[in-house]
């Protein structure tokens, strides 16, 4: 991208035509997504909002030998769905994007943009900018316009716009409305959402057969005055932290090309890490060279160092890790390092060996874009175990993305 770029995006000057607002969504392959639910909606508590089944996609000559084909699309809050279990061999084999890049194991990384003319106009400029663009236009479940480039070293990234959102009666969209699927950007202006579902009840379809949350589990635990069936409550999915095989390519992928802003560029063990934000939050993703992953002895098979999950206050992070903790789940501890800007924090590895950090904080920039100083930072032990009962409030301990509606 040249220096002189310069798009007008709803009457503001950018150097792309599109802004990211902030990290929307991400999913992971696992082996078994059936399994994985146990962890991810009876522990965690994610709420599953639509299925999908590649089997479709899958060349008839390995269907029967690639495993489970069902996917799951769940949720925190009102997005249709914040998080997505895929099936590993399943999404490999129906996708060719795999065979060059076999330790992916995100399936993607999705950032909204604020409107639909900004995915239009994006698609083109990064199709001008001969960026591998995997697919485009929209899909259901989700409803939500889309495309999907590829950063320099294989990671599946999805700018998009609208998604479908759940309200109170924790419906998705019926079947009848996936009939109607694009494969490409559209024709600008195109129909409101509102109009969209008019045509649907004007053709006598019924809105109330889609998806609806089904959990069993009892409300045991009174969170913040609210009976929930576990300690905590997710309030907000991410950051995602990923190990890349060439450090100054995805830099410059996620710096110039999608325009993230970075928080803060350190070292350790001798290594790059650079830390990038979509919005205040001091960072949505975190890069680190696989070089690293080496000398922190990691698992080589997966290019994810951790996915990250928020909880709504301290004393909820605390609950969350002796609720893991009695459910006998293995309790990881990553150098500090790892995860500037955070707060106290703790990983809890999944059945297919995901770190999951579960976090309550988040340091805050403002317009300056500088990071908090080092001496105001909070210190504390890695391990839980030590923490106190109560800490004192930092001055950006609540800002940020707000949760909205209740919590459950």
């Amino acid at each position: 991208m040249k220096e002189t770029d310069s798009f007008i995006v709803e009457g503001l000057e950018l150097s792309r035509p599109f802004q990211i607002s902030r990290l929307g969504h991400f999913g992971i392959n696992v082996a078994d997504p059936k399994a994985s639910l146990d962890f991810y909606e009876r522990l965690l508590g994610l709420e599953i909002s639509d299925t999908i089944d590649f089997s479709a996609r899958i060349p008839e000559s390995i269907r029967a030998i690639v495993g489970p084909t069902v996917g799951y699309f769940t949720r925190h809050g009102t997005d249709h769905h914040s998080f997505v279990l895929f099936p590993e061999k399943a999404v490999h084999a129906a996708n060719p994007h795999y065979q060059n890049f076999k330790q992916l194991t995100l399936n993607q990384i999705t950032w909204q943009v604020n409107s639909l003319e900004q995915v239009v106009n994006g698609f083109n400029w990064f199709d001008q900018q001969r960026i591998k663009i995997l697919r485009s236009g929209r899909d259901l479940p989700g409803s939500n316009w889309h495309f999907y480039p590829t950063d320099p070293v294989g990671h599946i990234n999805e700018l998009y716009y609208g998604i479908e959102q759940i309200g109170w009666d924790g419906l998705s969209k019926p079947k009848s409305m996936h009939t109607v699927t694009y494969h490409k950007p559209p024709e600008l202006p195109h129909l409101s959402e509102f109009a969209e579902v008019n045509k649907v009840l004007e053709a006598g379809d019924l809105l109330h057969t889609g998806w609806r949350r089904h959990s069993s589990f009892p409300e045991i635990y009174d969170v913040g005055g609210t009976l929930l069936a576990r300690p905590f409550k997710i309030t907000k999915v991410g950051p995602i932290h990923i190990f890349v095989s060439d450090f100054l390519a995805a830099k410059n992928f996620y710096v110039n090309t999608l325009g993230l802003s970075i928080s803060e560029e350190s070292t350790y063990l001798d290594e790059p890490c650079l830390f990038l934000r979509a919005n205040t939050e001091h960072h949505s993703i975190a890069i680190f060279s696989n070089t690293l992953q080496e000398k922190l002895k990691l698992p080589k098979l997966s290019s994810t160092l951790s996915i990250g999950f928020k909880v709504g206050s301290y004393k909820q992070l605390l609950s969350a890790y002796h609720f893991f903790k009695s459910a006998g789940k293995n309790i990881i501890h990553l150098p500090h390092e790892l995860a500037l800007g955070m707060g106290h924090h703790f990983y809890v590895v999944d059945p297919d060996g995901f770190c999951v950090q579960i976090y309550f904080e988040m340091e805050q920039l403002g317009w300056d874009g500088l990071p908090k100083p080092q001496n105001l930072r909070r210190s504390f032990p890695v391990s839980p175990d030590l923490w106190p009962a109560t800490i004192p409030i930092n001055s950006d301990t609540f800002n940020g993305e707000v949760f909205l509606g209740p919590l459950n």
